[in-house]
């Protein structure tokens, strides 16, 4: 193995050593599954780092780099409640596995862009199964609950979402009967995929799931754009989403309350405006290298393990950490768009697309909200984030990026 390629894992290494013993010795009476933790971590990410790179499975810095992040989140979450540190550490390798399930399934089965149908049925059966036996919290109805744990359908669904939008745009219309042909200039196929995604959208909207919802709409704007779908359908969308923002801002409590909260927090410092001023002061409190692990108070910001937990990062491991993880966001995503543009398959090329833009806008709209650069929507940072929905459905797309990157290898 090259130094090139072993340097990242001796950083990788040295990041988890240096975590996990100082939340060893963090307070006392010392707690020895931490350092079991950090054992479990260590040796699954370096095996499968180890055989991917042996088996010559694809881009192998994808893995890398989803290690590290995930490895800052477990720390972090092991700092601010153990319970939700150790839970984080079943989630993490409940990921590995569908991870290599995701990758081998991309990598043998060669005919995803013939079940439309199917992606479309489970997308809208999983909206109605949420409707139907989900529960409520922080106003979402988004959580159904399975065998004592909890799960949160929207991060499947934003796969099986992605999956029919790929379908929709590659489509080959002369296959295809019923959606050859135009309506007032606009192709039937478009017409239809713009039908699913506002049927997806509008249960969200019932779901309250604010957040969720811009990510799917941004992520339809976007490829339409990059497919050159009709202009006429893309001006309508515009509008409708600019009716639609203003409609909530008038027409909602909830929606006016954040952005008013957004753009002035601390005239309601004590209560709306609570979450983001505080967020705001451990930001600023930490300073660049942070005041260290253990030692800022991360637990005076509400949700701090899930909506809030890049600023509980910057507080204890400072700004520069901060800094260190947007990078890694954004080289994996500029990895993702490179693997997309090499793909020859154009619906894998349209599958990893659609992928990486909802990865990233997911980003920006999380840490764009906790720093006050844009209003805050409750969604997690992937990987990063307490929650095992969004870790799982995070490794799926990892794997499914990563066998496209071995497939055009291989070609």
């Amino acid at each position: 193995m090259s130094r090139l390629r072993i340097r990242p894992v001796l950083y990788f290494l040295l990041l988890n050593l240096i975590g996990f013993v100082l939340l060893f010795f963090y307070k006392t009476p010392y707690d020895v599954n931490i350092l079991y933790a950090g054992a479990i971590i260590l040796a699954v990410n370096i095996g499968i780092y180890a055989l991917m790179y042996w088996l010559d499975m694809g881009d192998v810095y994808l893995f890398l780099m989803v290690s590290i992040l995930i490895s800052i989140g477990i720390i972090m979450l092991l700092r601010i409640d153990t319970k939700y540190g150790y839970n984080q550490v079943f989630w993490f390798c409940t990921g590995i596995i569908v991870f290599l399930a995701g990758y081998l399934a991309v990598r043998l089965f060669k005919h995803w862009d013939k079940l439309l149908i199917l992606y479309v049925i489970i997308s809208i059966g999983l909206f109605i199964a949420t409707l139907v036996f989900g529960e409520t919290r922080g106003g979402s109805k988004n959580w159904i609950s399975i065998g004592g744990r909890t799960v949160q359908p929207s991060e499947f669904i934003k796969i099986t979402y992605v999956f029919a939008l790929a379908c929709f745009f590659t489509m080959d219309e002369s296959k295809h009967k019923l959606l050859s042909g135009e309506i007032w200039n606009i192709p039937k196929k478009d017409i239809v995929a713009n039908i699913f995604v506002y049927v997806c959208l509008g249960f969200m909207l019932i779901q309250k799931e604010w957040g969720t919802a811009i990510v799917f709409f941004l992520t339809y704007f976007v490829m339409m754009f990059l497919y050159d779908t009709s202009k006429r359908l893309m001006l309508i969308n515009g509008a409708l989403a600019f009716l639609g923002a203003a409609g909530g801002y008038f027409l909602t409590d909830h929606i006016k309350s954040r952005v008013v909260t957004w753009l002035d927090p601390w005239v309601d410092a004590t209560n709306k405006g609570f979450q983001i001023t505080q967020s705001l002061f451990a930001i600023t409190s930490g300073g660049y290298f942070g005041t260290g692990l253990g030692n800022g108070t991360p637990h005076l910001i509400p949700e701090v393990h899930s909506d809030f937990i890049f600023a509980a990062i910057c507080e204890e491991m400072g700004i520069f950490t901060g800094i260190a993880i947007i990078m890694i966001y954004f080289i994996y995503s500029y990895r993702g768009f490179k693997i997309g543009l090499k793909a020859k398959n154009e619906f894998l090329k349209a599958l990893t697309f659609g992928l990486v833009i909802s990865f990233a806008f997911q980003t920006f709209i999380i840490v764009g909200g906790v720093i006050k650069l844009i209003p805050l929507t409750g969604i997690t940072l992937p990987f990063v984030s307490y929650g095992g929905s969004s870790m799982v459905s995070c490794c799926i797309m990892t794997g499914i990026l990563t066998a496209v990157s071995y497939l055009e290898r291989k070609r």
